[in-house]
């Protein structure tokens, strides 16, 4: 079993949803991200999204889009965010890691490159915003052919007819996204997120993971109650942005995850 498919299946076993948390590498430079990235499974992540920083992230808000251009004024590549990923397994041979982005920084390095750099430093899985199920054969195949699961988003206008094609070939988990917009926005309904994990459960067995306008732990721990995993990023990204050392920053996000922690560990209880 992959580690994205144990931790999910331990979660199962306890009656608890998956905190997943998102981190842009390289923000707000290499040192302090890593020491973010080191800290988020002991604040109390159960799976780390590692945001690839690329020019024009299409898919996010302001928040995400600010902690690119800050990691990207750090000169971090991806190559660096390969080896921060490497530096995070020195010390942790358990906690799943997917790395979000976009293809274009992929393409530029070489695919098949990619692939290989990325399974040998340890990354489990990867979310490629950008690419349909159509170009299935430019990264999803052979990603998974060499043991990387892919992850696709699904969204409030992905209808029942559309819905297997983007599927089909999905691995790790589903991750929906719970509104129409950019990261950061509002957020869901709980009624509307119910009716919509209760339709992707019709055509998938693999664990549905909830993001997008998710902001406290309170609003974690209703979206636990209802889906296999919560994902966070634009709030913890914010903490970052009003930090004014790299002190507050690391302190920031892992109090702020402690807190999404506690919402969704106690949300079943």
């Amino acid at each position: 079993m992959s580690r994205l498919q144990t931790r999910f299946a331990e979660l199962k076993q306890q009656n608890r949803a998956a905190l997943v948390t998102f981190v842009t590498s390289g923000d707000p430079d290499y040192d302090t991200s890593l020491r973010i990235l080191k800290g988020l499974p002991d604040a109390g992540a159960d799976v780390i999204e590692l945001g690839m920083p690329f020019t024009d992230p299409m898919a996010d808000g302001p928040a995400i889009q600010l902690a690119n251009i800050r990691a990207l004024n750090g000169k971090q590549t991806l190559a660096k965010t390969l080896q921060m990923v490497r530096d995070f397994r020195n010390g942790d041979s358990t906690t799943p890691l997917v790395l979000m982005g976009y293809f274009n920084p992929i393409h530029y390095y070489g695919v098949g490159r990619f692939i290989a750099d990325a399974k040998a430093a340890g990354v489990d899985g990867l979310i490629v915003v950008d690419l349909p199920p159509e170009h299935n054969e430019d990264l999803c195949e052979p990603a998974q052919a060499a043991g990387l699961d892919f992850i696709r988003l699904t969204t409030p206008t992905t209808d029942d007819r559309r819905l297997p094609t983007v599927l089909e070939g999905s691995s790790g988990f589903v991750y929906y996204v719970s509104v129409a917009g950019v990261t950061g926005a509002g957020a869901a309904t709980l009624e509307h997120v119910e009716q919509a994990v209760a339709r992707l459960r019709r055509h998938t067995t693999l664990p549905v993971a909830i993001g997008f306008g998710i902001r406290s732990p309170e609003h974690a721990a209703n979206i636990a109650r209802l889906a296999d995993g919560v994902v966070v990023g634009s709030a913890l990204v914010d903490q970052i942005a009003k930090a004014e050392t790299p002190a507050q920053a690391v302190d920031g996000v892992l109090d702020l995850c402690r807190q999404l922690a506690d919402g969704v560990r106690g949300a079943r209880k």
